[in-house]
């Protein structure tokens, strides 16, 4: 078993910037990822260009070079991929945490690969990994998807896009494009209008001249294998369809919280309980980083207003180190 001073948990962007802080207080880290580096950003759809711009995105002193303004997923990819050969980070890429342990003292971690003991714990796991499942009859089919990569596989067929945010608009565009027959399914009246202002005009002018079917204030009744029923207010509309694209969003991992007795608002943001100065928790020895704070309100944390939480973090676990040595 491996003790550490610190394990975080999370090789996204503000994972990596708790490495960082940590590095530069020598503090005896290490950072641990399910998946591959920035494990998020890689299942984005590959055409994917970021709302934020790429001055926003930076941090450790490292510039962000983007060919435009706002950068690309690939550029994204990049630029993390160099931050961690630059500062030489300590990660474990493909280890997925199974189990956590609050003890006296610390945590004992459980992973896929081994099991650590480590004085302090950062969750940085973001919410991308769980989707919001509609909970209708025929969601388990494989024609199904919550996540979407890119426009190729549709080309020519009956397509139904489920939302009305950026993820959905900028499925329904891309691949209408490419020549698929798309139809979205909106639960409200309208396109979310906080939707990237350049796309906005454009999803809305294709569904007013009927390049793309719309229908609003409607849900999905059931997905079978070769149509999909809607409820619309006009009554139930069934259609043909060969792929259904569920862009209803995604949602923490709450069960590594609830593992350590992390405590969740009685709101619907189930948002976790943490300081927000240090991003300690309620539990002693356990921080919160990253779009993982908001719970179920997605839509407030990003990564160029969470990075910080790296420094008050980090700073925090030196402030309480520094006290604890000098107490002995």
């Amino acid at each position: 078993m491996k003790k550490l001073e610190l394990l975080i948990i999370g090789a996204g962007p503000i994972g990596l910037a708790c490495g960082i802080e940590a590095k530069k207080k020598g503090l005896d880290y290490l950072i641990i990822e399910k998946g591959v580096l920035t494990n998020s950003i890689f299942n984005y759809p590959v055409n994917m260009t970021f709302f934020s711009t790429s001055e926003k995105l930076e941090m450790a002193d490292i510039p962000f070079m983007s060919i435009s303004n706002k950068p690309t997923r690939p550029e994204a990819l990049e630029y993390y991929r160099r931050i961690v050969k630059h500062y030489q980070l300590n990660i474990n890429l493909y280890e997925k945490v199974n189990t956590l342990e609050k003890q006296k003292g610390g945590f004992l971690v459980h992973t896929s690969k081994g099991d650590y003991l480590t004085e302090k714990l950062v969750l940085a796991t973001g919410f991308y990994d769980l989707p919001n499942t509609m909970n209708v009859p025929g969601e388990d089919l494989p024609k199904v998807s919550h996540y979407y990569k890119e426009p190729w596989p549709y080309i020519g067929q009956k397509i139904i896009v489920i939302g009305g945010g950026n993820s959905a608009v900028d499925v329904a565009l891309e691949t209408w494009r490419k020549g698929a027959e798309v139809t979205m399914v909106v639960m409200k009246p309208e396109i979310d209008q906080t939707v990237k202002y350049w796309v906005l005009p454009d999803i809305e002018n294709r569904i007013k001249e009927g390049s793309i079917k719309g229908y609003y204030n409607s849900s999905i009744k059931e997905i079978k294998e070769k149509e999909v029923v809607i409820n619309t207010p006009e009554g139930e509309v069934t259609i043909e369809n060969d792929f259904v694209l569920a862009m209803t969003g995604y949602k923490p991992n709450f069960e590594l919280l609830d593992q350590l007795g992390v405590q969740l608002s009685l709101d619907e943001k189930r948002q976790p309980c943490f300081d927000d100065i240090s991003q300690e928790s309620n539990v002693p020895g356990l921080y919160l980083a990253g779009v993982v704070c908001g719970g179920l309100n997605t839509r407030e944390f990003f990564i160029e207003n969470t990075i910080s939480h790296a420094k008050a973090i980090v700073a925090d676990i030196s402030r309480k180190k520094a006290a604890s040595a000098t107490e002995g």
